[in-house]
């Protein structure tokens, strides 16, 4: 599915975010007006309209890839660069705040390659969109680069999501490695009602962790930000990305999960995905996932016979031995 796409521009306009209103909302400044066809309508009191159709001079026309949007989604409208961006669907379960392309790792099989870019605007647009979202939204996921790099921004998105979206969940997705104690103490104090924080550890190894997020005393950091966070009773996923330089010590590393770290709350074990940095590494991270199996189904028996939720991404069905499907999620 398309996430944006080109509109005319239009030289001097600032760009600007707008929840999408179909034919007969109330009028609002903050939406953006949807129509379809040649139909008529009062455009007054709406941020601008957006037509599925032949556009007329004044309105904005929606690419046949964005023909989707409805009410309730969100974009993000850039008429000077001549671009609509989506950034919310409202129907979606899959909807993310992406906060930056940096990151203080850079992991061979990265599925967001980083980039030192100056992009805080990003977390500017994210608090502008969340008070326009839904309150039904059921989950929200946190990702980058690495969105602990914004510091108190990252807090000020925790505290926003809280009072505007109190019964969304929020999954954030990051290295572990920024968690101070006093860092999490900030997060524990925003009192966030469904807050858990995704945090990878690809070896019971430090030095084969390191190596493959490519920094230096990664692993130890990442494991003093679990135990900061349990300190602080702040909810922790432990993710594995299964490939060639990590399958041969997954049963020992769900075994160092088990001992060591059995407050967590649940552990993923992820499937290779072929996207970023994998393809460039591609020759040293494949295994045909038919191969790891034993390792698979090992690791799996000791996190879940030691209580652990413990469950598989990115695997077809016909791939994994039959014991391990009802681990399997899509």
């Amino acid at each position: 599915m398309q996430l944006s796409g080109s509109i005319p521009k239009s030289v001097g306009d600032e760009p600007f975010i707008a929840r999408i209103a179909e034919s007969g909302s109330a009028r609002d400044a903050r939406e953006a007006l949807l129509t379809r066809g040649n139909d008529p309508i009062l455009a007054d009191g709406f941020r601008c309209v957006l037509r599925i159709g032949h556009a007329r001079a004044d309105e904005i026309p929606v690419p046949n890839d964005l023909e989707y949007l409805s009410a309730g989604d969100i974009v993000r409208i850039n008429r000077h660069a001549g671009e609509i961006r989506v950034l919310y669907r409202r129907r979606s379960a899959h909807n993310v705040f992406f906060f930056t392309e940096r990151c203080n790792s850079r992991c061979l099989m990265c599925s967001q390659p980083p980039r030192a870019v100056d992009d805080g605007y990003l977390i500017e647009e994210i608090l502008e969109a969340i008070p326009l979202m839904s309150p039904g939204t059921k989950e929200i996921c946190i990702t980058g680069g690495e969105p602990t790099l914004l510091g108190n921004r990252f807090l000020d998105v925790i505290e926003a999501t809280k009072r505007w979206l109190p019964k969304t969940s929020l999954h954030v997705l990051s290295n572990g490695r920024l968690f101070s104690l006093d860092f999490a103490r900030d997060i524990a104090a925003i009192h966030h009602p469904d807050l858990m924080i995704g945090i990878p550890l690809y070896s019971d190894i430090a030095s084969k962790h390191d190596f493959i997020v490519q920094a230096r005393g990664a692993f130890d950091q990442a494991i003093r930000g679990i135990m900061n966070l349990e300190r602080c009773k702040q909810k922790v996923e432990i993710r594995f990305v299964i490939h060639k330089q990590t399958f041969e010590r997954l049963p020992q590393t769900a075994r160092f999960i088990a001992r060591n770290l059995p407050f967590v709350d649940q552990v993923a074990l992820m499937g290779l995905e072929i996207t970023g940095f994998t393809k460039t590494n591609l020759d040293a991270l494949w295994i045909d996932p038919v191969d790891y199996q034993p390792q698979l189904r090992e690791a799996v028996r000791e996190l879940n016979d030691s209580h652990l939720k413990v469950m598989i991404y990115n695997h077809q069905l016909c791939i994994l031995e039959r014991e391990l499907w009802p681990f399997a999620l899509r």
